[in-house]
């Protein structure tokens, strides 16, 4: 995006001095306007980074919660296995 925007704004500036000879104040405003893009590049990667954060510690939890729930399923397999043992135990006798 902020390539995107930085072209633009060259390609305006360029357009500008292909026309003709460009005054002070157009040159101003494609300072301005290259200036808008980048700070508009900026503001978007940092939102971007602040959403890939968030992605990644959403990322662990959910390993975490994963990792415990395989425990919790293990621990009722173990269970069941022990109870199966039992009441064929029961059913000999």
């Amino acid at each position: 995006m902020k390539s995107t925007l930085l072209k633009a704004g060259v390609m305006a500036g360029m357009l500008a001095m292909a026309g003709g000879c460009a005054t002070t104040e157009q040159l101003a405003e494609i300072k301005t306007m290259a200036s808008n893009a980048q700070s508009a590049a900026a503001a978007a990667q940092s939102r971007a980074d602040a959403a890939m954060a968030a992605a990644n510690s959403a990322m662990e939890a959910a390993r975490a919660a994963q990792a415990s729930a395989n425990a919790a399923q293990a621990c009722c397999n173990d269970q069941k296995s022990r109870l199966d043992r039992i009441v064929e135990d029961m059913m000999k006798k």
